[in-house]
C-alpha cells in the first residue's frame, strides 16, 4: 500500500470549493463520463434530466474522455474572459460510480497531462475503494469524497436497493454489510495514504438520521477531515419522504460540527456541473456557441 505524500497532504482545502474553499475564486467542473453504477441507492433518479435540475446523478450526456478534455479546455477559455474566479478543481462525480468506470482513469490521465495545475478530486460510494486507492493516487486525485448513508447493514439495507459485488446483485444486509466494510476500510487506506477525505451523507428522516451523529465519529476516527450532511431529495424509492426542515438541518449540523468539520455550502450539484458553485455555467449554451 502506498505511503502519505508531500504533495497529497500539502494540498490546499482553500482551492478546492467543494471542501470549504472560497467560491468566489475557484471554480470547478465535474466530468460526467462514468456512468455505470454498481449500487443503487433509493433516493437515486437517473432516467430523466431537466437542465433546471440540481441533484446528484444528473446529466444532460455522458462523455469521452476525449470530450471531457475539451470541455474543461472550453470552460477554462470561458472563465478567463470572464475574469474573477478560475477553473481550480477538475472533479468525476458519475453519473455512476467512478470506480465502476475505466474511463474515468482515462480521463484524469488527459486533463493532468493538459493540465497538471488543476486539482484532480473523486467521488465514490467506496464499493471499489480498498483496491483503488493506489490507483487513485497515480491518477494524480488529491481529494476524495465518499458518500456513505449508513452504519449499519440494518439501516444500509433500508437506503440501498441492491449491491453488485464480485458478479452477484446481492440485496437487503448482505449487500449493505459489503458496502460498508469497504467504504471504512477504503477510508482508512485513503486517508493513511495521504488523500483529503470528504465524507457526504444522505440524512433521511426515520431511515438513517439516528446514525448521523455516530458515522461522524467513526469516520473521524479513520482520518475523514469533513463531513457534507445532505436533505434527502424526494425521488425514486423515498418520493414520499418529507424531507427535512432548513432548521433541522442546521441543528444536526451544528451537533455534527462538535465531532467533525462540516462542509454547508454544498448545493447537491450535478454530475457535469461547472464553473462557481451556485452560478453553475450553462453548458449547452457554451457548448453550442463554441
Amino acid at each position: 500500500m502506498a505511503t502519505g505524500c508531500p504533495m497529497m497532504t500539502a494540498t490546499k482545502i482553500s482551492d478546492h470549493p467543494c471542501f470549504g474553499g472560497d467560491h468566489s475564486k475557484a471554480g470547478r467542473i465535474h466530468l460526467p463520463v462514468a456512468p455505470g453504477c454498481n449500487i443503487k441507492c433509493g433516493f437515486c433518479e437517473r432516467r430523466f434530466d431537466c437542465v433546471n435540475e440540481s441533484r446528484p446523478g444528473v446529466t444532460s450526456r455522458v462523455l469521452t474522455p476525449e470530450q471531457a478534455l475539451a470541455r474543461v479546455r472550453l470552460v477554462k477559455r470561458h472563465m478567463e474572459m470572464k475574469g474573477g474566479a478560475e477553473l481550480k478543481v477538475v472533479g468525476i462525480a458519475g453519473p455512476g460510480d467512478p470506480l465502476d468506470n475505466p474511463k474515468t482513469f482515462s480521463a484524469f490521465d488527459l486533463v493532468r497531462k493538459e493540465f497538471p495545475e488543476m486539482k484532480l478530486c473523486l467521488s465514490t460510494n467506496g464499493l471499489l475503494l480498498p483496491q483503488s486507492v493506489n490507483k487513485i493516487i497515480a491518477a494524480g486525485v488529491t481529494s476524495l469524497t465518499i458518500t456513505m448513508n449508513a452504519l449499519t447493514p440494518q439501516t444500509g439495507a433500508k437506503v440501498y436497493e441492491w449491491v453488485r459485488h464480485e458478479g452477484k446483485k446481492l440485496k437487503g444486509e448482505e449487500g449493505a454489510a459489503i458496502l460498508l466494510h469497504n467504504q471504512l476500510e477504503g477510508l482508512r487506506l485513503a486517508t493513511a495514504a495521504g488523500l483529503i477525505v470528504k465524507i457526504n451523507h444522505v440524512y433521511i428522516p426515520e431511515i438513517n438520521d439516528h446514525e448521523t451523529l455516530e458515522l461522524a465519529i467513526k469516520v473521524r476516527e479513520l482520518g475523514a477531515q469533513m463531513m457534507n450532511i445532505t436533505p434527502v431529495i424526494p425521488v425514486g424509492m423515498f418520493r414520499d419522504v418529507i424531507p427535512p426542515t432548513a432548521l433541522t438541518m442546521d441543528m444536526v449540523r451544528n451537533q455534527a460540527e462538535l465531532i467533525l468539520s462540516q462542509a454547508r455550502h454544498c448545493k447537491q450539484c450535478r454530475a457535469d456541473a461547472a464553473g462557481v458553485v451556485g452560478q453553475d455555467i450553462d453548458l449547452e449554451m457554451l457548448e453550442g456557441g463554441k
